[in-house]
């Protein structure tokens, strides 16, 4: 559901990054898109493994509806993507326990690029055609194998892949459409969540009623 727009001025932060954009920008569509980082074969995985992760088939909007797959693009081009911001130094023992965290030298966009690439190569050997010619329930398959450890690549964690980007969808269904998924706020009239509205000394008493209004996003869209 498209809502209403309202125009309100961009804020900065210090770094200089502007945390909004005009409200009268629409939301880019989905079919139009130009990956930044995947190319054009990965970004045909990523869009068939994000639809079977949030499906369009569900009870609510799916992935591909909310634009999740925009989002994961950008976030490879951002700080998360770079892991600008992690500790990425050595040792990385085999054997790290996992309550230690991500212990590898590799960056989220090292882990997308090469899971992506293995994940292809597999679907090849196995079921002799690409993840994205496969039927629903190969594809679901595929996908509990590798957040299950049944399969192993050689350059990079299976796990880590597919925790990524399992994480990153639910990130880009539920995120500000300023990040560039949750087109809309489709996500968020789904499950009842208001947005970045700035009040609510009205409701603060008001236990057990539904709250009546719709979502806004950073921007300035209502929803």
């Amino acid at each position: 559901m498209k809502g209403a727009l309202t125009s309100i001025p961009a804020v900065t932060i210090g770094s200089g990054v502007s945390l909004t954009v005009p409200a009268s920008e629409p939301p880019e569509q989905l079919s139009d898109y130009q990956p930044k980082f995947f190319n054009q074969g990965e970004w045909a995985f990523l869009l068939a493994a994000c639809d079977r992760l949030i499906p369009s088939d569900g009870d609510g909007p799916g992935a591909l509806e909310t634009n999740v797959p925009i989002f994961i693009d950008r976030q490879m081009e951002g700080r998360f993507g770079h892991a600008a911001d992690w500790y990425m130094k050595g040792p990385f023992p085999d054997d790290i326990s996992p309550l230690l965290g991500y212990q590898t030298s590799m960056t989220p966009r090292d882990v997308y690029r090469a899971g992506i690439a293995a994940t292809r190569d597999y679907c090849v050997r196995q079921y002799g055609q690409e993840f994205t010619a496969l039927g629903s329930d190969a594809k679901d398959e595929l996908l509990q194998k590798l957040e299950q450890q049944e399969i192993t690549f050689e350059n990079v964690s299976g796990l880590h892949f597919f925790a990524f980007l399992l994480q990153n969808t639910k990130e880009g269904y539920f995120a500000d459409p300023i990040h560039g998924g949750n087109k809309h706020m489709v996500a968020w009239q789904f499950i009842g969540f208001p947005g970045a509205r700035g009040a609510y000394l009205e409701w603060v008493d008001q236990h057990n009623v539904k709250y009546p209004l719709g979502p806004v996003s950073l921007t300035g869209e209502r929803g």
